[in-house]
């Protein structure tokens, strides 16, 4: 009866340590499945992606959208990707607004709330694809990253992370920021302008080139 009862004490110790074991591995799975699997789940962003250009480059922009040069011409495609590395295309297909924009730009902090509310007041003209690109970014200069500060800012219009040689800015010609380009669904300028925009002044332009 002491052989049987010992036996029995030893399996009972056994089976303790093998359901404390599968509980343990239990509670691991659980907390990486409610983490996201752990370091893995974060989203690796990267301020500069790598820009392609198909086309002839437009002019430089002297500053005067009246008399603009670039005006009337084609522009070129830009091949690129967002912070997370999604692709993303400016190419014809819609009218496209594309607006450049420095992260360390007094000018661009200013005009980025304006155009937030322009989007969330549902002015955006039906139809109009607007897209940003985050250039000339400097981690030695204010407000960088650029990718946090229009996550702050509520940016919510696709943003292209231009590369560090501004490959994308030079191709439209930007000579100053921030830096509005439209172009219409064939992928025509029709105007541009650098500068924080007046009171009333997109929608002018807007006016002008989609009606």
């Amino acid at each position: 009866m002491a052989t049987n009862s010992g036996s029995s004490s030893r399996r009972g110790q056994l089976l303790f340590i093998l359901g404390t074991v599968v509980l343990v591995a239990v509670v691991a799975i659980v907390i990486v499945v409610a983490t996201g699997g752990g370091s893995d789940s974060a989203v690796d962003l990267s301020e500069n992606g790598t820009v392609t250009v198909t086309g002839d480059l437009l002019p430089g922009f002297e500053g005067d959208t009246a008399t603009d040069t670039g005006a009337g011409l084609t522009a070129p495609v830009l091949e690129g990707q967002a912070f997370d590395g999604t692709p993303i295309v400016i190419e014809p297909g819609s009218p496209t607004l594309v607006v450049f924009l420095a992260h360390w730009c007094p000018h661009c902090q200013a005009e980025v709330p304006d155009l937030v509310e322009w989007a969330e007041s549902l002015s955006v003209p039906q139809g109009l694809n607007v897209v940003g690109v985050a250039t000339a970014t400097a981690p030695d200069r204010p407000n960088y990253p650029p990718s946090e500060w229009l996550l702050r800012e509520r940016w919510p219009f696709l943003v292209m992370a231009d590369d560090e040689a501004a490959t994308a800015a030079q191709a439209f010609g930007t000579t100053g920021y921030p830096y509005l380009v439209m172009l219409d669904a064939n992928g025509v300028v029709q105007w541009r302008h650098s500068g924080e925009l007046a009171d009333g002044q997109l929608e002018q332009y807007l006016d002008v080139a989609l009606n």
